[in-house]
């Protein structure tokens, strides 16, 4: 690999596309790292209808970026080697492909080959409340190796704005791969007087 990481980051057309924003924009800023963006159809629609960042805002800061309908991509490939995924935001349908095996489109088969290879795969599923299909496909993802980070809001860190919120989803989920986030500030006890 010419960087000392590649990640693949795939968006569904769940709520809260932009989070992904600023997603691919941190591990731009890490400087070694090449990005594989995947964008669904549905991600499109859902961005235009949610964002005020331009969606070229996003596909700017990929290395590389796929169609869900590029079947023959680079990274459907498990001899592609990675470094793992996350799709952000996971619809439930994007789940319920993962958690059988379903992988009619280039988002599902990216998550499918990361599996099979023993490579980190994070979702962040976008839907409330649960329903039971919802927890019983959530459960096998996780089963199958998933790492389930829903994003839940905090509280300890005062946050003060929704990008507040957003910071700490985004240090949630960049911690599963080792990375470190400057906006992301974690809990470090309760101060002793």
């Amino acid at each position: 690999m010419g960087s000392d990481m590649r990640m693949i980051v795939g968006v569904s057309g769940a709520t809260g596309v932009e989070m992904s924003y600023y997603l691919v924009r941190a591990l731009k800023d890490m400087g070694n790292c090449e990005i594989h963006l995947i964008l669904s159809e549905g991600a499109k629609v859902t961005w235009d209808l949610e964002s005020s960042v331009p969606l070229e805002e996003l596909t700017e800061l990929a290395d590389f970026i796929y169609d869900e309908k590029d079947l023959v991509a680079a990274v459907s490939s498990g001899s592609f080697v990675t470094d793992g995924m996350v799709i952000l935001p996971c619809s439930m349908k994007t789940l319920a492909g993962i958690s059988v095996g379903y992988a009619e489109n280039l988002l599902i088969r990216a998550a499918d080959v990361c599996l099979k290879e023993g490579r980190k795969v994070v979702l962040v599923p976008r839907e409330m409340p649960f329903g039971k299909i919802h927890i019983e496909n959530l459960k096998k993802a996780s089963d199958l190796g998933c790492v389930i980070v829903p994003p839940v809001l905090t509280f300890y860190n005062n946050p003060r704005t929704l990008e507040d919120q957003i910071h700490h989803i985004i240090g949630k989920i960049l911690l599963q791969f080792g990375i470190s986030y400057e906006h992301f500030v974690p809990w470090t006890g309760v101060p002793k007087e």
